[in-house]
């Protein structure tokens, strides 16, 4: 993933522990490759040594001053937008120094579950905030539905609206529909069970390009390398480049909600007034510009 501070200043401690998150990834790639050759008791065994390693990794590589006076927060890539001008309101006001981390939401809970420096998680599902959840990696009484959002097809500016239907049958003959990927990245969950249930999932499938976030798939049809994109509402609006031309109805997926939370462990000060600023009414006023809904409200 990819971390910035200050809004274009490098994020020492997440490039610190995208070392270590790159070593995780070799060796589970090469137990997994071993898979057929080891028993369950060695896989876990294996699992469990990986995950101490990286612990141990990453209290080396990162400076413990800057892990205590930094806030670390890692974002949904579909909050980038909106989020950073969030940063820029809290800057004004607060010293603290906030890195940010945007990814898909799997990716990023996965790091958390393994010992990255989260200090607030905030996801595009609540499926990767049950599963840290599960794990207690979560701050008690923390989490809560900070955003919503919608569903949308997007093609390139000054496409024509058109149904779901016949925007899919016409605008595939010559490249592939972006998505996150389907079984993991939120807006390709999102994607993919909207699709089934309209019946289409099946016809489009062969086609589908599928990426590691929801905004590689904007880019994707921004740079014309695919025709049409499943895409957040709030992704369409950041890039001038794409047009929504269809529509994904509400009851064709499951809700699309942002929970949030602090993550346990943190050694951040500020974190917890930090939080409070992300649920507070300056920064809900920022997020329902740029598209985003309240989920609390009535639909």
């Amino acid at each position: 993933f990819r971390g910035t501070g200050q809004r274009g200043q490098s994020a020492k401690p997440c490039s610190g522990w995208l070392f270590t998150a790159s070593i995780h990834a070799f060796a589970q790639s090469a137990l997994e490759h071993s898979r057929a050759t080891l028993n369950s008791a060695q896989m876990n065994h294996g699992m469990h040594f990986i995950r101490r390693l990286m612990l141990v990794l990453s209290t080396c590589l990162l400076p413990a001053v800057a892990q205590a006076q930094e806030i670390t927060v890692f974002a949904a890539a579909s909050l980038r937008t909106a989020l950073d001008e969030v940063i820029d309101a809290w800057h004004s006001t607060n010293a603290t120094p906030v890195v940010m981390s945007y990814a898909g939401s799997s990716s990023l809970a996965r790091q958390i579950e393994i010992g990255a420096p989260a200090d607030v998680f905030i996801s595009a599902n609540q499926l990767w905030m049950d599963h840290l959840q599960s794990e207690e990696l979560l701050v008690e009484g923390t989490r809560v539905d900070l955003l919503g959002n919608s569903l949308v097809l997007i093609a390139a500016a000054g496409t024509p609206e058109a149904s779901l239907e016949a925007a899919l049958k016409s605008g595939l003959s010559t490249a592939p529909l972006a998505m996150g990927l389907v079984n993991a990245v939120p807006a390709g969950l999102y994607g993919k069970s909207a699709l089934s249930h309209l019946g289409l999932w099946s016809r489009v499938a062969p086609n589908v390009a599928q990426v590691d976030n929801v905004r590689a798939a904007l880019a994707l049809v921004a740079l014309g390398e695919a025709s049409l994109g499943v895409v957040y509402a709030t992704d369409a609006l950041a890039d001038p480049r794409v047009s929504v031309i269809a529509k994904f109805p509400q009851d064709t997926h499951p809700k699309i909600t942002y929970p949030i939370a602090q993550i346990r462990g943190s050694a951040a000060p500020s974190v917890s007034e930090f939080h409070q600023f992300l649920t507070g009414p300056l920064a809900k006023q920022i997020f329902l510009r740029h598209g985003f809904t309240d989920p609390n409200s009535a639909e």
